[in-house]
Formats: C-alpha cells, sequence, structure tokens
C-alpha cells in the first residue's frame, strides 16, 4: 500500500559513492563534535537554543593582526569586546527570533544563544590602538604592532 501525505527529510546516498567526499568529512566532523558537545539525546532543536560559536578568521601582514568574527543576525549592541591585560575576549548573544513560532519549524540548525572567544595577544600588539568595527554582520578587529617590533628593511653596503 502506497503512503499518502508528505514527509522532509533529509537525503544521503551511499557513502562510498559521495560525489562530494568534502561535505561527507564536514558532516562527520559536526557529528563528532554534537557528540563531544554533551548532545546525547537532546534534540537539535535543543541543542541549537544552548551555545554556539562563531567562526573567526586571523590574519597578520606586517603592519598589523586582523580578527575577523562572523556574526549573523547579532546585533551591535549584543557584541562586547574586552581587553584585560594580554587577553582580547568577545563575548555577545544571538537571540532567537521568535519564539512563539517554534513548533511550525520544520527544521532548526542554526544556533542561537551566548557565546564567548578569547585569545591571548602576543607582545608586539599596542593594545592602546585596538579598532573594532561591526558591518554586514561581521566584526573587524585590526590589533596593530608596535613600531618597534615592525621588520625594517637594511640596506647592505658592498666594500
Amino acid at each position: 500500500m502506497a503512503k499518502t501525505g508528505t514527509q522532509i527529510a533529509t537525503t544521503r546516498g551511499f557513502r562510498g559513492l559521495s560525489a562530494d567526499p568534502f561535505r561527507e568529512l564536514l558532516d562527520l566532523q559536526r557529528g563528532i563534535n554534537e557528540l563531544f558537545e554533551g548532545s546525547f539525546g537532546a534534540p537539535r532543536s535543543e541543542v541549537a537554543l544552548r551555545a554556539w560559536t562563531p567562526a573567526v578568521d586571523v590574519y597578520e601582514d606586517e603592519n598589523s593582526f586582523l580578527i575577523k568574527l562572523d556574526l549573523p543576525e547579532v546585533s551591535r549592541d549584543d557584541v562586547k569586546v574586552s581587553l584585560n591585560e594580554n587577553t582580547l575576549s568577545i563575548s555577545g548573544e544571538r537571540r532567537v527570533e521568535n519564539e512563539q513560532q517554534k513548533e511550525n519549524y520544520h527544521r532548526v540548525e542554526r544556533s542561537y544563544g551566548q557565546f564567548y572567544r578569547s585569545f591571548t595577544l602576543p607582545p608586539n600588539v599596542e593594545t592602546t590602538a585596538i579598532d573594532a568595527k561591526f558591518k554586514d554582520g561581521v566584526l573587524r578587529l585590526t590589533l596593530p604592532k608596535k613600531e618597534e617590533t615592525k621588520p625594517k628593511q637594511i640596506e647592505v653596503k658592498v666594500q
């Protein structure tokens, strides 16, 4: 007998014949992360409301370090950047959009809640000149290097 109605489900191919092995690796990594985050037996919607960690890129050039955090749907007012000695801390919260409609969701994969990231700064950062800008859901922190630690070109004379 044929079933009537519709169901929404993810489709998975046979693991050995995957067209995208990198996606399979990401799926495996997510599964392992969930395992170690203590989400045993918890529905994904509850895991989504626990906590999340925004993605971070850290770059360095000859003049500064640049830290970029992806903070989609986070208000600037919900982000706090602080410096304590040589530790730069970034914390905040991504709030759930509309909790009353939670039952109507078919799938909740995006995580919400508070986040916290911290970075130990190297001694060559000029901590009094750190600049923070928030635009289009990306927090950009520029950490300039101290003048005495920047590389200098020394001319070599031939005699």
